[in-house]
C-alpha cells in the first residue's frame, strides 16, 4: 500500500479544533505550547475558544491550521508508536503545502509556524492595497472557464477537483466572470470568504515580503518528496521548495494534477491530517478507486488503534 499525507488549507478552521488533541495527547500538547511560545501570544486559545471573527483572519487562521494539522499527526504517531504508514509523497492545499514543509523536515515546525503567520499578514496587506476576492464555480468545464477568465481579466486560482474549480481577481471583474460562467453553464458561484485576490499576481507585495523573511531561514532537503501546489510534480530539494513557496502567492493550486499524480505513481491511500474532510471530498471525486482516511480529532486518531467494527 503507497501511502501519501495530505494537509488542508485555510477554510477548514473552526472554533474549538484542536482541544481534545490537547486534552488527550502529550505530543500535540507539546506542538501547542511550541506554537504558542514561538508566536508570542496564545494561539491555543484561539483555536480552541475562538472568537470566531478572530481566528477567521487570515493571519491566524493560517498557522491556526497548520499547527492543529501538526498536532494531528504528532498524536496520530504516538498512538501508534511510529506505526502509522510512511508516506511516499506529502500534500497541502494552498496554506497546507506549508504543513507539508514541516512534515517534511524542510523547516522545523515552530519556523514554519511563524512563517505562515507571516504569510497571512503579507497576504491580508496585499489584499488591501488590491482589493480583490475569489469566487467557486461549481460545474462548468476548465477550458471553459480558462475561456472566462480570459475575457474578464480574472485567474484561476485552484483546479480542486473535476466540476470544481475557484477563480480569483479584482470584485468588479469577478461579478463580470461570475455572470459569465452562468451563461456558459456553471450550475452555481459561489463567493469566498476570504481577504483577497490570493494566487493571483495581485499578491505580488506578499511575494516581495516574504522573499526577504526566507533568505535568512534554513532550508533542508525534504526527507519526502513534497508535491508542489503550482507545478504538481514532486519537490526534492531546499531549492525547489524555496522557490515554490514564493510562486504560490501568484500562481494556482494545482489541487486535482498533484493527485492525480500521486495516484499515477500508484499512492492507493490518501491520509487527510486536520481539521475537516474537505481534501478527501476532492479526492474522491477525483478519482473513486482510491482509499481516504481522515484524522482531525481524538476520535479518529483512538480509531487507529481500536478501529470502529
Amino acid at each position: 500500500m503507497k501511502v501519501a499525507y495530505v494537509f488542508p488549507a485555510q477554510g477548514s478552521q473552526r472554533v474549538g479544533m484542536g482541544r481534545d488533541l490537547y486534552d488527550n495527547f502529550a505530543s500535540a500538547r507539546a506542538a501547542f505550547d511550541q506554537a504558542d511560545e514561538a508566536l508570542g501570544f496564545p494561539l491555543s486559545r484561539l483555536c480552541f475558544e475562538g472568537p470566531e471573527a478572530e481566528l477567521l483572519q487570515t493571519i491566524n487562521a493560517q498557522p491556526a491550521l497548520v499547527t492543529v494539522s501538526y498536532a494531528c499527526l504528532k498524536a496520530a504517531q504516538e498512538v501508534t508508536n511510529d506505526g502509522l504508514p510512511p508516506p511516499a509523497f506529502v500534500a497541502g492545499h494552498s496554506v497546507g503545502e506549508y504543513t507539508a514543509v514541516a512534515v517534511a523536515g524542510v523547516l522545523d515546525f515552530a519556523t514554519v509556524v511563524c512563517l505562515t503567520r507571516e504569510r497571512g499578514r503579507l497576504m491580508y496587506e496585499a489584499g488591501l492595497r488590491q482589493p480583490g476576492g475569489m469566487v467557486a464555480i461549481i460545474g462548468l468545464d476548465q477550458a471553459l472557464l480558462a475561456e472566462v477568465c480570459d475575457q474578464t481579466g480574472t485567474w484561476m486560482a485552484n483546479i480542486n477537483c473535476p466540476g470544481q474549480l475557484v477563480i480569483s481577481g479584482v470584485m468588479e471583474n469577478l461579478t463580470k466572470a461570475a455572470g459569465l460562467a452562468k451563461a456558459k453553464g456553471a450550475r452555481r458561484t459561489i463567493p469566498l470568504s476570504v481577504s483577497g485576490a490570493f494566487h493571483t499576481p495581485l499578491m505580488q507585495t506578499a511575494v516581495d515580503g516574504l522573499s526577504e523573511i526566507i533568505t535568512a531561514l534554513p532550508f533542508g532537503d525534504p526527507l519526502v518528496p513534497i508535491v508542489a501546489n503550482t507545478t504538481a510534480q514532486p519537490m526534492t530539494n531546499a531549492e525547489q521548495v524555496k522557490a515554490e513557496i514564493l510562486r504560490q502567492f501568484g500562481k494556482g493550486v494545482q489541487w486535482q494534477p498533484s493527485i492525480e499524480y500521486m495516484v499515477n505513481d500508484g499512492v492507493s491511500t490518501f491520509i487527510e491530517i486536520g481539521p475537516g474532510q474537505v481534501l478527501s471530498g476532492l479526492i474522491r471525486r477525483i478519482n473513486k478507486d482510491v482509499k481516504t482516511i481522515n484524522i482531525g480529532d481524538a476520535s479518529a486518531i483512538k480509531n487507529l488503534i481500536n478501529p470502529s467494527p
